[in-house]
């Protein structure tokens, strides 16, 4: 069994983490989800984005399924993505991609320690 930390998030990120654990679930693999809140959600029930039991949670687990947060405007608080990248010192974000075979322009995903832009690499014909 995993024992993994669940952030819905906030806006579409409730639907789409419901969505996501259900497939997860259909695999056969036993998961203990332990439901955590950040973002905008963890504002209104704790008065923070990030809660300290949000922190122990993942360094106990050391799995996390995040949805999308929302950092507060104002109040003077600090993206709670980058927050967490900086607390479990995560950097890159990487996706898997597949070029399907008689693409004229497969995708090409550029990291770099900020961000990760996705684009088209035209090659000539």
């Amino acid at each position: 069994m995993y024992n993994v930390t669940l952030i819905p998030g906030d806006g579409i990120g409730p639907s789409v983490i419901d969505v996501a654990v259900k497939v997860l679930e259909a695999t056969g693999i036993q998961f203990s989800w332990d439901k955590q809140l950040a973002g905008m959600a963890a504002v209104y029930e704790h008065g923070t984005p990030i809660p300290d039991s949000v922190l122990e949670s993942i360094h106990k687990n050391k799995l996390v399924l995040k949805g999308p947060l929302t950092t507060p405007v104002g109040g003077g608080y600090r993206s709670v993505n980058v927050a967490l990248r900086q607390e479990f010192q995560l950097y890159a974000n990487l996706r898997p991609a597949v070029s399907f075979e008689g693409t004229k322009s497969p995708l090409v995903i550029l990291i770099s320690p900020l961000s990760v832009k996705i684009r088209k690499d035209y090659t000539p014909e």
